[in-house]
């Protein structure tokens, strides 16, 4: 982060310490004359946040012992990462999605938000943890039987702090399949924030909640009493830092830890042995930066050695951590010249063409105390087999290169007591009840034996489909459904709701409750665009001929008083697709004669997620009109170009009255 020098002077900061470490040689120098400085380095250059080369380097750099080197004379473990798991691979790489989870869309758009800590994590991520989590287990099984005073400890390392926070909550929660890792007293998420003012010995805003969970971990530890007194008297900020530097070691305040969760690179010193396990959920740009990552967790728990006198091997099982980065190669042609850009703004002059809308962060639903179910209604519930891995397939990295004479696996199959249906039927019921129990009127204990209820005839029924004969065997049936169950909750829950919800509430944005045309900042493109007169935009962006057609359609008609794409406005619908929160983001938003406010889609093909945002759209058009104030609003789908005339036709023709 770069500071001016004024601003560094008002909060106290030293921006010369960290050369004044030359200033101390020059001394020395001065009086005792230095012979030979030998300058030690895990980045032998000055980072610049951009792709690292050979000219980078420092100038009086003479000899390079790399990581690589390391991993082979046996210093340090084995990193071991994904080489293939029975899922479909990534399309571009055709690699196991496992390897850089990240790189998954679905990954990187629900990660990279502002996130409540409550909301659940992406499919990909659930399924990463259960399947690393199983090897995990078997560790600290073997850990155990042979004695270790520490629990393995798995590494988490995430892109931003309120990823770090869900991640925690999964955990703490009971959300994480492993009923091992649901231990709030032996998992630390790092303040990166309470951890930076530690470092300079200042005081950190007060958090009361994060600080109770550091005191629990000290109350829990296993550690004498004496200790225990010890770290009870530090403030926060020094707890912290006693936890974290001290993960894995006797008698210490991070001695019992299995689950640290971080944001901010952990310090080079950091010198945690028994890590085993690491998950890396943030972009991976740089070779460096993954091996930075990795280096956490390749200290070595033992240096014993074989009949030869070698040591023994070690190793650390990485998901998500792309040790091989393939960088694109400089050279070649010349760019292109740049294209000519076109500035889309709001016109002043059309504010009666403005559009408004209620910002909702969501919807309750307020359900009646007998829920009732009618199983033909209920739509077949799709679990593809080829979405799920059941089992991963890892293997030594080393140069970029994997060993794959050594591969190891991770076979879910081979746990059957972790995959019983009757807990999945209460997995299911709780999330399930979690999400209900705000709108149920009646008594809570009822509500959770109607869900259990609900839930196990749905897992019986023909109503779940899984299209394989292969998966069809009960076990893998049973894990296919534990690595789906947040799809299970959303498909049983919507069909709940569906058949008994008397009303539905929508959740305003407190800090910014209207939304409207009027707020859209500018902003430029090199796309196509084509000027407009019944938008307050001024001009419309092609990403497609059919929006281009349905804005000549607007244009040209008189029951059309004013329209705008819906691009980069912030009108959003937040909806629940394979077990976390969504952002669908409606076409066209028109407002007709007759008063209505269509939000209209053009769609060319549907799938199963296009209805579930239809769903959620639905339901947000229902709660809106039903609280009233925001004028009278209508959806449609367009799945052809033809049908448009025939939408704005049909909304026209039915005058609403505006609430």
């Amino acid at each position: 982060m770069k500071i001016s020098k004024k601003h560094a002077e008002e909060h106290g900061i030293d921006l010369d310490e960290a050369t004044r470490w030359i200033e101390g040689l020059d001394r020395i120098h001065k009086t005792r004359r230095i012979q030979r400085c030998f300058d030690l380095s895990a980045t032998p250059f000055a980072p610049t946040g951009k792709k690292s080369t050979d000219t980078a380097l420092f100038d009086w750099i003479i000899s390079d012992f790399g990581l690589n080197d390391a991993i082979e004379a046996g210093l340090v473990k084995t990193p071991r990462v994904v080489v293939r798991d029975d899922a479909v691979p990534d399309a571009k790489t055709l690699r196991s999605k496992l390897y850089h989870i990240y790189r998954d869309p679905t990954v990187s758009e629900d990660l990279n938000r502002k996130a409540e800590a409550y909301e659940a994590l992406p499919k990909l991520v659930q399924d990463a943890y259960t399947l690393l989590g199983a090897d995990w287990r078997e560790t600290r099984a073997q850990w155990q039987e042979a004695g270790h005073h520490s629990p393995p400890v798995m590494l988490t390392v995430c892109n931003r702090t309120e990823t770090a926070a869900r991640i925690e909550t999964y955990f703490n929660k009971g959300d994480a399949h492993w009923p091992e890792l649901h231990a709030p007293t032996r998992t630390l998420r790092v303040d990166s924030k309470v951890l930076e003012k530690a470092e300079i010995g200042e005081t950190a805003t007060s958090d009361k909640d994060y600080e109770a969970r550091l005191k629990a971990i000290i109350d829990a530890a296993t550690i004498p009493e004496t200790r225990r007194q010890q770290f009870r008297g530090l403030k926060k900020e020094e707890l912290l830092r006693e936890i974290v530097d001290n993960v894995g070691k006797r008698g210490a305040a991070g001695q019992d830890l299995q689950n640290v969760i971080s944001v901010a690179m952990l310090s080079e010193g950091w010198d945690a042995k028994n890590v085993t396990h690491i998950m890396g959920l943030r972009a991976f740009t740089s070779q460096l930066l993954c091996e930075q990552v990795v280096g956490r967790g390749l200290r070595r728990v033992s240096y014993d050695t074989d009949e030869n006198g070698l040591f023994l091997p070690e190793y650390v099982n990485v998901f998500g951590v792309p040790l091989s980065i393939s960088e694109t190669g400089e050279g070649g042609e010349a760019p292109p010249p740049p294209k000519p850009t076109t500035q889309i703004e709001v016109l002043p002059e059309r504010a009666h063409l403005e559009l408004r809308w209620p910002n909702v962060l969501r919807v309750e639903t307020v359900v009646r105390p007998q829920l009732t179910m009618d199983w033909g209604k209920v739509a077949p519930l799709v679990l593809d087999p080829a979405s799920t891995p059941i089992s991963a397939e890892m293997a030594p990295a080393l140069g970029g290169a994997t060993d794959m004479g050594k591969v190891t696996a991770i076979d879910l199959e081979k746990l059957p007591d972790g995959f019983r249906l009757q807990r999945l039927v209460f997995q299911a019921a709780r999330k399930a009840f979690a999400e209900l129990s705000h709108g149920f009127s009646g008594s809570h204990e009822y509500l959770a034996a109607q869900l259990v209820r609900i839930v196990e005839t749905f897992l019986n029924s023909d109503r779940l489909d899984i299209p394989s004969l292969f998966h069809s065997d009960p076990l893998r049936r049973r894990i296919l459904i534990a690595l789906n169950i947040d799809l299970v909750v959303q498909h049983v829950l919507s069909n709940v709701t569906e058949q008994n919800t008397e009303r539905l509430t929508p959740v305003f944005d407190e800090e910014n409750p209207i939304g409207a045309t009027g707020q859209m900042r500018t902003w430029y493109t090199t796309k196509p665009c084509f000027p407009t007169t019944k938008s307050h935009i001024s001009h419309l962006v092609g990403d497609s001929s059919w929006e281009g057609h349905a804005a000549n359609i607007f244009e040209k008609r008189d029951d059309v008083i004013a329209y705008a794409k819906n691009d980069h406005l912030g009108f959003q619908i937040y909806y629940m697709w394979a077990g976390s929160r969504r952002r669908y983001v409606p076409d066209f938003l028109v407002r007709l004669a007759s008063g209505t406010i269509l939000a209209l889609e053009i769609k060319g093909t549907d799938s199963p997620q296009n209805k579930a945002k239809r769903d959620a759209l639905n339901e947000w058009v229902k709660a809106v009109n039903a609280a009233g104030g925001f004028g009278h609003w209508a959806w449609d789908v367009a799945f052809k170009p033809a049908e448009i005339q025939d939408i704005v036709t049909k909304h026209s023709a039915v005058a609403e009255p505006v609430a």
